[in-house]
């Protein structure tokens, strides 16, 4: 019975994605369910093939727009018109699982098989009564033009749907130059201008407003005094902060004054070598590395430090120094030389340095030789200064300034000569002495006296150290 649709003019929709075919049906294959139009039209364009083959599992809708010797023409002894039927493809064993609508068709007749669509056979001849003919590749046209090239399989893959008339690339350079970075900025600050002028209304319309950087104080705050330390007899020279703050040098006499009052007060010798071994201990292991140096993993590598001291209270000071030091796992090495009297706090400090992992010595020829890490004098005296004459002062400076060691001296004493050993570092407590020329760096100690103390004095005094107990001074 499919023979007698040959000649029938045809529109098939396969839906959406593949549109809408007319044409002249040339053959109807029931065993490949299959159904084949000459001269096909795709959305009223005409196909740049001659042939296009269709299967029954994609044909959404089947409308007859002219039917040809089939009307009134009895089949199979019945007299009236029959459509092509076809068997759904779940019947032979194939899988669909979409639900195909029924055949409708523009005469009063209705099949109620489903027909899908099988892909454009290649162009030429087709055979519609052989085997199962191969799916032919969907039929597609540049610009919409009758017989245009055939697009490539990326576009046929990926091209649906898009413009392609951007046939010319962008142009990234011209476009950018169209962007004025300078107006869109100033708008910006125009903006934000005018939004600082709405909520501050009161301001000026002609005064910007301050524009303050985040460490920067907002506050309005009085102007900042500098010299904020005063002392009723100087020393000859002034040093300053790295915040500006001037503090002037005091000569020894005042100094031991200041010292005087506050032992006093209650700061006694004891507690102030606490202080101040604390703080030159912390400036040392500074100055060692800190925690780069001192670690738990870096223990094959500690720094080796040796202690010059003198049978005096500065002696005292470094031994202070040298016993927290080696608190901390620095190897300490204390030259004391012990054929001199020494004072009680001498004997005292050496007593709790015993007590630590520390050595001493009493010769320069049980020094290391290879230079060290750091070496602390404490060797001069400010009360005598005749120590400096004698030999085993003598060979200890020797030996430091040779040991190509960097040197840190603690309390320095005054005088306009030169020291006897070169130093790196300078460390002053409370105020700094008029300390001789040198090219070594000054630091200054928090050795813990109060403000009061130092107005007994006659001193006008406001703390610059900070949130420090040590800090650096430079020449003012």
């Amino acid at each position: 019975m499919a023979t007698d649709w040959l000649g029938s003019v045809v529109s098939i929709n396969c839906g959406l994605t593949l549109g809408v075919y007319q044409g002249e049906v040339s053959s109807v294959d029931h065993t490949s369910q299959t159904i084949s139009l000459r001269q096909p039209y795709h959305n009223g364009i005409r196909c740049p093939v001659p042939e296009v083959t269709f299967s029954a599992m994609d044909i959404k809708e089947l409308k007859f727009l002219d039917i040809q010797n089939t009307v009134n023409k009895p089949s199979s002894g019945q007299g009236a018109a029959t459509e092509p039927s076809f068997i759904p493809p779940g019947r032979h064993g194939q899988s669909n699982s979409t639900t195909h609508p029924h055949l409708t068709s523009s005469s009063s007749h209705s099949s109620t098989a489903p027909i899908t669509i099988l892909r454009r056979a290649p162009t030429g001849s087709v055979n519609s009564r052989g085997a199962t003919q191969a799916a032919p590749k969907k039929p597609s046209l540049r610009n919409g033009g009758a017989g245009g090239p055939m697009r490539p399989k990326d576009d046929e893959c990926f091209g649906d749907g898009t413009d392609e008339d951007l046939d010319t690339d962008f142009d990234f350079e011209g476009n950018l130059a169209l962007f004025d970075k300078a107006a869109v900025f100033s708008q910006i600050d125009g903006t934000n201008s005018n939004s600082s002028r709405a909520q501050h209304h009161s301001m000026p319309s002609e005064q910007k407003p301050m524009s303050y950087r985040h460490d920067e104080n907002i506050l309005q705050v009085k102007p900042v005094i500098y010299r904020q330390i005063t002392v009723p007899q100087h020393g000859g020279k002034d040093y300053c902060t790295d915040s500006g703050l001037v503090v002037p040098s005091v000569p020894y006499e005042l100094h031991k004054r200041l010292l005087a009052a506050a032992e006093r007060w209650g700061l006694s010798l004891e507690r102030r070598l606490e202080t101040i071994g604390v703080c030159s201990s912390q400036m040392a292991l500074t100055l060692l590395g800190g925690p780069n140096r001192l670690t738990p993993k870096n223990v094959h590598q500690r720094p080796t430090v040796v202690l010059l001291c003198g049978p005096h209270i500065q002696g005292a000071q470094g031994i202070s120094c040298g016993r927290h030091m080696a608190n901390h796992e620095v190897e300490v090495i204390l030259f004391l030389p012990n054929f001199l009297k020494m004072q009680e706090s001498v004997t005292s400090e050496v007593n709790l340095y015993s007590r630590t992992s520390g050595k001493q010595v009493a010769s320069v020829k049980d020094l290391p030789a290879s230079p060290v890490d750091l070496v602390i004098n404490c060797l001069d005296c400010h009360e005598n200064q005749l120590l400096r004459e004698q030999s085993w002062y003598q060979s200890a400076a020797d030996w430091a300034n040779k040991n190509r060691a960097p040197v840190l001296t603690i309390d320095p004493a005054v005088g306009e000569q030169c020291q006897t050993v070169e130093a790196k570092w300078t460390l002053s407590l409370g105020l700094p002495l008029p300390l001789a020329e040198a090219e070594s760096r000054v630091y200054l100690c928090d050795i813990g006296i109060p403000k009061l103390v130092f107005q007994e004095v006659g001193i006008r005094y406001h703390s610059p150290f900070g949130c420090k107990f040590v800090i650096p001074l430079h020449s003012a």
